[in-house]
């Protein structure tokens, strides 16, 4: 099957700086695929050169199959986009943004479909400069739909929204994939790609240093479980250290009561042995964590903790 996206050398430098270096992926239909790194990887640079804003210095760009470097204006009729700022004019309204923007495609998903799909309905007559922050996130997707594109581009679609309005969102671009569409985004929450994403390319300095499945990634992560636990009274190092399969221990606060945290190669048999140690020192099981690798683990390994 013909990817939804395919890059190949994709090479973008802004003076001394290789802003995107060599990158070549491809992304398949229906996925939901994710692009997270640090601040100042090139994940933005790499999806304006997706959608025609900067031209590379190399490589080759396929969109449904369609070259587009060579056929631009074809490849866009296929992409929707949703950038990191965007803006209307105070007084317009969400309703008539979307009929505003139909009207530049021969084929364009009705304003008043986008307005219940993206549940604008309260909203729909009222000023830009009145919409809440998730308000205005809700209408730029929706514009990022009015062409009814096979793949969607969204650069940071839940940056500045608070948990509520991020769960809304997480909702709708889901929907959207359900119905068949390819969803391409960038994001600095983790928790979100590991969520969302069939894949995730993990780009670093503008390179691709990794791409696979959320779970593929973690299972080949070096980071061991983490149990936090406290108890009162709290637990003495030299008991913790008893336990089978504890290779690290540290200090971990919370409520007033110390507590460990400890790091094992042998999950199922800490657990185990910790139960009895409790009982040993007739102490009380305040709060038991545990903590399995994560795509932060993932993410600290490949890029040294930058952010």
């Amino acid at each position: 099957m013909t990817p939804a996206l395919s890059l190949r050398g994709l090479s973008k430098s802004y003076g001394a700086v290789a802003a995107v270096r060599d990158i070549s992926l491809d992304v398949g239909q229906g996925e939901i695929f994710g692009l997270i790194g640090p601040n100042g990887a090139g994940k933005t640079t790499l999806l304006e050169c997706v959608l025609g804003l900067c031209r590379p210095d190399a490589g080759a760009i396929t969109v449904q199959g369609i070259d587009a470097r060579s056929h631009s204006a074809t490849a866009m009729e296929r992409i929707g986009a949703q950038l990191q700022t965007s803006a209307l004019p105070d007084a317009m309204t969400p309703r008539q943004a979307l009929r505003l923007c139909a009207s530049f495609y021969a084929r364009a998903a009705q304003p008043e479909d986008l307005i219940r799909r993206f549940q604008l309905e309260e909203k729909a007559d009222a000023k830009f400069a009145t919409l809440s922050g998730g308000q205005r996130q809700r209408l730029a997707l929706a514009l990022a739909f009015v062409n009814e594109p096979e793949l969607v581009i969204l650069d940071e679609p839940t940056a500045g929204l608070d948990p509520p309005a991020r769960r809304d969102l997480h909702a709708l671009i889901g929907a959207q994939r359900s119905a068949g569409r390819t969803i391409i985004f960038s994001t600095h929450f983790l928790a979100e790609a590991n969520a969302l994403c069939d894949r995730v390319a993990l780009i670093d300095r503008g390179v691709l240093v990794a791409l696979d499945s959320p779970e593929a990634l973690i299972a080949r992560s070096a980071a061991v479980p983490r149990v936090v636990v406290r108890t009162d009274p709290p637990l003495e190092r030299l008991d913790l250290e008893t336990l089978p399969g504890v290779v690290r221990m540290t200090p971990a606060g919370g409520a007033g009561i110390r507590g460990w945290c400890l790091e094992t190669s042998a999950l199922t048999r800490t657990i185990t042995g910790l139960g009895p140690l409790i009982d040993s020192r007739r102490a009380t099981l305040l709060d038991l964590q545990i903590h399995r690798p994560t795509l932060d683990d993932v993410f600290a390994e490949l890029t040294g903790g930058r952010t």
